[in-house]
């Protein structure tokens, strides 16, 4: 038997209908009934049809408007529609503008009938997968889409990171972006800047003065990155730099001085050209340690990442204070490295802005194995 379909019948005569039915039903079709054109359109509305029977002459709506009225609805466009028609060429191309599939000729063959029926139902099989298909295709594009868009606002977070992050720490934080809420940590901080930069750019071109800040901050970049620093911001040439978050490290104190000197001897490979060119730049930095709060700040679309804090405050004095090509670090500093660090004692100075004084130390170099 062939697959069971759901027929609507649509005959103003009732002993058609019974006929109808008489013949599909035992073939385990279902069929439903309908004595005029309204009603076969009402029942479309509600019920799952896989195939129309119209006739053709029935009152107010004859099967030909039925059958236009099928087609003008997008949910049944495609509907398989057989018109049952009494006469001959007349009716059948009338049937097949009006955009029927097929037509039986009064009185109907009971196996042409049926024949009909699992064919055209076939079809409409067939229709129904290809649009279950692209309903699913719509679905899945839909999900990618939104997936796509996921994902480029992660990259585009990720992006943001990178501004103060090494790229292996913003892909860390990346998936766990709690880790940018305020919270109290102790860091290394470190601060440096270019002593004489004001006069130069002041007596610069501006494109010398942008040169010459694109290499001091690609030197330091890549620095940065290698030692596994935040970056909290660069302003012109003052350059602030923390360790021991958002990811922390246990040798928060060396990572900073190791790389303050790689710093210090990458910039003065730099300054040997720029004295050539008559500018008198050099560097200097300062390195402290303490607690401060840390977090993101800023508003949608611009954030940053901000350590707050006495600690940061320090470790500026003490670059303002640096002389030419000198790294200074506090007592504290000192206490973590000096097992590994060439240092010469600069003295006790209270810093500006602080109500004590810090006893300052300059770092001349590091062993290349720590113990």
């Amino acid at each position: 038997m062939d697959d069971p379909v759901t027929v609507l019948a649509v005959d103003d005569q009732s002993v058609n209908l019974r006929l109808l039915d008489a013949v599909l039903t035992p073939r385990g079709h279902r069929v439903l009934s309908a004595s005029s054109g309204a009603q076969a359109l009402s029942l479309l509305e509600t019920e799952d049809v896989d195939l129309v029977l119209s006739d053709v002459v029935m009152p107010e709506m004859d099967g030909y408007e039925v059958c236009r009225r099928i087609r003008s609805n997008p949910s049944t466009e495609f509907l398989p529609v057989v018109m049952i028609t009494a006469s001959g060429s007349e009716q059948r191309l009338n049937a097949l503008m009006a955009g029927a599939d097929d037509f039986i000729t009064k009185p109907f063959d009971q196996s042409e009938l049926l024949a009909r029926v699992a064919s055209l139902a076939r079809i409409k099989r067939y229709h129904d997968t290809i649009r279950r298909q692209a309903a699913e295709l719509a679905a899945w594009n839909a999900e990618l889409e939104s997936r796509v868009a996921t994902q480029v606002a992660e990259l585009e977070r990720a992006s943001r990171l990178r501004r103060f992050l090494s790229p292996q720490l913003a892909d860390l934080v990346t998936s766990d972006e709690h880790l940018l809420e305020s919270h109290r940590r102790e860091i290394v901080v470190l601060f440096a800047d270019l002593r004489n930069f004001t006069p130069f750019a002041e007596t610069s071109e501006p494109e010398e003065v942008m040169g010459v800040l694109a290499e001091y901050h690609g030197a330091m970049g890549q620095l940065i990155h290698q030692y596994g620093g935040t970056l909290e911001r660069f302003t012109g040439d003052g350059v602030m730099v923390f360790f021991n978050d958002p990811i922390p490290h246990d040798d928060a104190a060396e990572r900073a001085v190791r790389m303050a000197l790689e710093i210090r001897d990458a910039v003065n490979g730099l300054a040997v050209r720029w004295r050539r060119k008559g500018w008198d730049l050099a560097l200097g930095q300062g390195i402290a340690q303490g607690y401060a709060t840390l977090g993101r700040i800023g508003f949608e679309g611009r954030f940053d990442y901000a350590a707050i804090g006495s600690v940061t405050n320090l470790a500026a004095r003490l670059c303002s204070d640096a002389g030419p090509w000198q790294v200074l670090v506090t007592d504290r500093i000192l206490s973590a490295i000096e097992h590994m660090a060439v240092a010469e004692e600069v003295g006790d100075v209270q810093p500006k802005g602080f109500s004590r004084t810090v006893r300052v130390h300059n770092i001349r170099e590091m062993n290349e194995v720590s113990t």
